[in-house]
């Protein structure tokens, strides 16, 4: 099996940086590279790793998988970004199509993305989703009681394209709705604190600017390229992964009012008013989509790279990246933490860029630790 190196963005790597070009032509610095010390492809990595369990899989014949979310008891809201079909999946892996989103303009990248449940469901029963419709992408809430009510727009005018359209969507601990974009291959969006396009947004449940957001708008952070992942930790500090262009895909600890760097900076460039990644992944590693924190690990689904990444977390820092089942599952899209403490993590091998299995797409369900 082929063993790929790694890079790792640490205090001490961080001094033992090397020259490289930006995607700008201007000077950056990119730590040098580091050998795994876990076999990709096996869940145990090693003696005293604390490694997952086997995967199992729950439910199969899926169609491009894009996001899972929890529903009081355990039941999961699963998006298929293709059919824009909302599918309802049991803990035991019973599936029923629960609807098909109406507007929905699957092409390319885009079509029905993310998916996010009330914090207050119990009372509002209201469930969030996120895709591309005919001119823009955006964010709609509809009520969810075993049948899916009429979508109402809550945020609307997001950049759409044929790639890099985002679309992740999580509740924080704030019970604040944050909403990731992509910059629509159009770099110029992401430092263009007036577009939607390249950000973290971060709203009220209704859409509006959530209080304490930094330029008065719906932007919490800037300077994203492709946001595809969120997760918080027990401290409730908040991580994201991103989509490099040609060299370096990133974990980011996201903090209010921060620029990421796009397109000035790709990876680690140690430059004034820019934010420097917790750490990177050469692009054929990751392709890092969905994130997950569970038992004191951050876990990134991996498209391109066909793993999934185990990040050790010490305090908000970040340990040497773990690969975990290499090539065994093909692309990974999501990842999210269940109730029960398992991780569900979803195949993508149907998007147009994968080689499907039979029973793909799937998800896969397995103790983290």
């Amino acid at each position: 099996m082929r063993q790929h190196s790694l890079v790792l963005v640490s205090a001490a790597v961080l001094l033992a940086a090397c020259s490289s070009t930006s995607p700008d032509g201007e000077a950056g610095h990119t730590p040098p590279p580091l050998t795994s010390g876990t076999s990709p492809g096996t869940g145990s990595g090693g003696p005293g790793s604390g490694g997952p369990g086997e995967p199992r899989t729950l439910a199969g014949d899926l169609k491009v998988p894009w996001a899972v979310a929890f529903l009081p008891g355990g039941d999961a809201l699963v998006t298929e970004r293709d059919t824009a079909r909302l599918v309802r999946v049991t803990p035991s892996g019973r599936k029923t199509t629960v609807g098909t989103v109406p507007g929905v303009d699957a092409q390319g990248e885009g079509g029905l993305l993310g998916v996010a449940v009330s914090p207050a469901y119990t009372a509002d029963h209201l469930i969030y989703l996120y895709y591309t419709a005919a001119s823009d992408n955006r964010v709609v809430r509809a009520t969810y009681d075993g049948r899916l009510g009429k979508p109402e727009p809550i945020v609307t005018g997001i950049p759409k394209g044929a790639i890099h359209n985002g679309g992740r969507l999580a509740f924080g601990p704030d019970k604040m709705l944050y909403i990731t974009t992509g910059e629509t291959g159009e770099s110029g969006k992401s430092q263009d604190k007036g577009s939607l396009g390249g950000k973290i947004l971060r709203v009220t449940p209704d859409g509006k600017p959530a209080p304490g957001n930094p330029f008065g708008s719906r932007v919490w952070t800037y300077g994203h390229r492709n946001v595809q992942g969120l997760a918080w930790d027990d401290k409730g500090r908040m991580y994201a992964t991103e989509f490099g262009q040609d060299r370096f895909d990133e974990i980011n600890l996201i903090q209010k009012g921060r620029n990421y760097g796009w397109p000035e900076v790709e990876g680690v460039g140690h430059r004034k008013g820019f934010t420097d990644p917790l750490l990177t992944w050469t692009t054929d590693e990751a392709s890092p989509s969905g994130l997950a924190y569970a038992d004191g690990s951050l876990w990134a689904a991996a498209l391109r790279g066909s793993r999934l990444w185990q990040i050790p977390l010490d305090d908000g820092k970040a340990g040497r990246p773990i690969a975990r089942f290499q090539d065994e599952y093909g692309r990974l899209r999501a990842a999210v933490k269940a109730p029960d403490g398992a991780l569900w993590v979803t195949t993508s091998n149907q998007d147009g860029r994968g080689d499907p299995a039979p029973d793909d797409d799937r998800i896969l369900t397995l103790k983290p630790g």
